[in-house]
């Protein structure tokens, strides 16, 4: 179907001015559409849906649905405005949550948020800090919402032990590309972590991590900053909102912005956690979020920037070892310059937390 064609079934206000193809985003194929009403313009986000990354489209859109509608009432209990703060999104006119076409393609709307912008790259820690503010409010306002009525759209997305013994171990035991020799001291470095992998898996059997609502792709060009004052106001993409634990969030956050190098810098002695930024984010993220949070799960956000840090480079260098079959990569071995990169992260975080675990303790205090 044409995209004007999909259009009329949405429950849009006014009459169509126009619509183009928008944003750079590799997974969904979005569309930005204007429309006039009362001589006023109203712009809405238009998307194809990549079901072949997102196969269960019901319950991607139950939780998104489910977790901005809370959104929404929680934004006006604060006296906050929920047409900027949160995501809306437009039904069809016949009430469906989507519209799915002939050919089985599956489109989703949502209200553009006017007067925004979005960063990609971490520039400064006042902007990280102030991307964890938004992060840290996200867990604060769901804070009270049933984690466990939300459908796991990626199973094990951040079970590190499951991911060690199901996905990494049979890699290497059937080293299917012949690249195992080639990672001898990379496969050794996992493996010496081993008991790593499970410490937050064991403190979620003993129920002293709570399961919460979390967003699982808390990069900085995932929340949305006011285009005057510079303040974020919304955090967006929640393909991946899942029931897990705070922490990955918090942890996945500072792997990606308080790295000092890009993840694929092959200069490996240079690549080093940004203290500055760690702390910018960790300030901005427990301002809002440090009341929701339990003893546990604060004395668990140094690590668990350590963790996500390591299991991001285990999937890397679990995918090199397959012949890279996941990830998208430029050159034969991006991947485990990719896997390395993470590692001498982790291997800076180590010999850096206890500088780590004093800032978060100097926040809370």
């Amino acid at each position: 179907m044409e995209i004007n064609d999909i259009l009329e079934k949405f429950n849009f206000k006014g009459e169509l001015e126009e619509c183009n193809v928008f944003g750079s985003g590799h997974i969904n194929t979005t569309y930005l559409a204007k429309y006039i009403e009362n001589g006023k313009e109203k712009k809405y986000v238009v998307q194809k849906v990549n079901t072949n990354i997102f196969p269960d489209i019901d319950s991607l859109m139950n939780n998104v649905f489910s977790v901005t509608e809370f959104l929404r009432k929680k934004i006006i209990e604060n006296g906050g405005n929920p047409h900027r703060e949160t995501l809306h999104f437009i039904r069809t006119y016949d009430k469906n949550k989507y519209f799915k076409d002939e050919n089985g393609d599956c489109y989703r709307a949502y209200r553009f948020v006017d007067n925004s912008k979005a960063y990609d790259t971490v520039n400064s820690a006042e902007i990280f800090g102030k991307s964890g503010k938004a992060f840290g409010r996200f867990q604060k306002y769901l804070s009270d919402f049933p984690a466990e009525t939300l459908s796991e759209i990626i199973k094990n997305f951040h079970n590190t032990i499951w991911r060690y013994e199901n996905e990494f171990i049979p890699a290497v035991q059937a080293d299917k590309a012949d690249r195992v020799a080639s990672c001898s001291d990379e496969i050794k470095f996992v493996m010496h972590r081993r008991e790593d992998c499970k410490k937050l898996v064991e403190l979620i059997e003993k129920g002293e991590l709570p399961l919460r609502v979390t967003h699982n792709d808390t990069k900085l060009n995932n929340v949305l900053f006011d285009s005057e004052s510079d303040d974020a106001i919304c955090v967006i993409d929640l393909d991946t909102v899942m029931p897990g634990l705070a922490l990955y969030d918090f942890g996945d956050s500072i792997r990606f912005g308080a790295n000092s190098c890009a993840e694929d810098d092959d200069n490996y002695d240079n690549v080093k956690i940004n203290l500055d930024y760690f702390e910018a984010y960790a300030k901005g993220f427990l301002s809002e979020a440090g009341s929701a949070l339990n003893q546990c799960e604060i004395d668990n956000l140094a690590f668990s920037a350590k963790l996500m840090t390591f299991e991001c480079g285990m999937r890397f260098l679990t995918d090199y070892i397959n012949g890279d079959t996941y990830f998208k990569t430029a050159y034969p071995t991006h991947n485990l310059v990719r896997a390395k990169n993470q590692f001498a992260l982790v291997s800076d975080m180590e010999d850096k937390m206890p500088q780590m675990e004093q800032i978060i303790k100097n926040i809370t205090e």
